[in-house]
């Protein structure tokens, strides 16, 4: 069969197929980079919006606060705690001997504006691009990281659910008779557990922060591909191709992984973009209803609790109505993509 290669790597006619449908897909395919840009951009949120500056330049030395803590006392204050480099004392000491490179955004995702000319919540300045929530935080820069954390919340939860997942329809699929059986009516039953009324009664008892949320949605979410997984093994484990590898003496976990796994993945990768989306509302919605992440924590969710909460500022609402509408139009988008570009009746 003859093969193309892009950047080193063999393209074989059915993927270069593939990949020009999606490309085809010009809507999915801008949103794909549109998406990435974005999520790129958030990875380096502590460069774009943190309350220490970039780089110090004093006495002749140079120092990087955004990698490492430095005391007051370096930079000829009197405490030898960790300097604040908002204070306006500390400010005047460092350039009177040099001068001080801030990011785009000089606050983080906790950093509370003293200096507010009105009370938090505070409409959008030249201070505050998108104004303050009502502790007086800066929603850009809390944007920003409630924006990243979103996405890999939901790319974990959806790599873990997804392997999970798999291997349970595989295992279905494959066996079939007592196994696919027994497997589904345990499905069943699980299925039928009231995770939110699960999440209320844990969260009494523990406190929730990233890893226990992503176990606990891990132990839902992974039965969404099953059915999936499960029908493509059904139909596949009587196939010709299956017989000859098993009568070549080949095991079960070879022909499963190495033979029927690559034809199962087809219709699996078009459903990951919207587990993704799923993902991200899943935490978006524990957030607003106080179930989610620790509080403080940046979330999307906690701003939208927290326009509801302060009608009389909407840029809380609209700001974190934007974002995820955005975000999760996007992935939509892609997912159509995706999915255009596994079907077999599209040239």
């Amino acid at each position: 069969m003859a093969e193309d290669r892009f950047l080193g790597i063999r393209i074989t006619p059915l993927t270069r197929r593939r990949l020009l449908n999606f490309r085809a897909n010009r809507r999915g395919w801008w949103s794909l980079w549109l998406f990435l840009g974005l999520f790129g951009f958030s990875m380096f949120a502590e460069f774009i919006a943190n309350d220490k500056p970039l780089l110090v330049r004093y006495d002749g030395g140079w120092y990087l606060p955004v990698f490492a803590s430095y005391p007051e006392t370096t930079f000829g204050g009197e405490f030898a705690t960790d300097a604040d480099y908002r204070d306006p004392f500390v400010r005047k000491l460092i350039e009177g001997k040099g001068w001080m490179v801030w990011p785009l955004i000089p606050y983080s995702y906790q950093t509370i504006n003293y200096d507010l000319p009105v009370p938090a919540p505070a409409p959008p300045s030249a201070a505050n691009w998108l104004g303050t929530d009502d502790q007086g935080r800066d929603v850009a820069a809390r944007l920003i990281y409630s924006f990243r954390i979103s996405v890999l919340f939901g790319l974990t939860l959806t790599l873990f659910s997804s392997v999970v997942g798999v291997a349970a329809g595989a295992v279905q699929g494959f066996f079939g008779g007592l196994v696919d059986l027994w497997f589904q009516r345990f499905i069943e039953i699980w299925s039928g557990m009231p995770t939110l009324y699960l999440l209320i009664i844990l969260s009494s008892i523990v406190t929730p922060n990233f890893w226990w949320l992503l176990a606990l949605l891990l132990l839902f979410s992974w039965m969404s591909l099953v059915p999936v997984v499960r029908a493509e093994f059904l139909r596949a484990r009587n196939f010709d191709y299956v017989r000859a590898a098993r009568a070549l003496g080949a095991g079960d976990i070879t022909i499963m992984v190495k033979h029927m796994l690559p034809n199962a993945m087809v219709a699996t990768l078009t459903f990951l973009p919207f587990i993704l989306n799923g993902s991200i509302t899943t935490l978006t919605a524990l957030d607003v209803l106080g179930f989610g992440l620790p509080p403080g924590s940046p979330s999307l969710g906690e701003l939208l609790a927290q326009g509801k909460n302060n009608l009389q500022a909407p840029w809380l609402g609209l700001t974190a109505f934007i974002v995820l509408a955005g975000m999760l139009s996007l992935l939509i988008f892609i997912g159509e993509a995706v999915r255009d570009a596994f079907d077999p009746r599209k040239r």
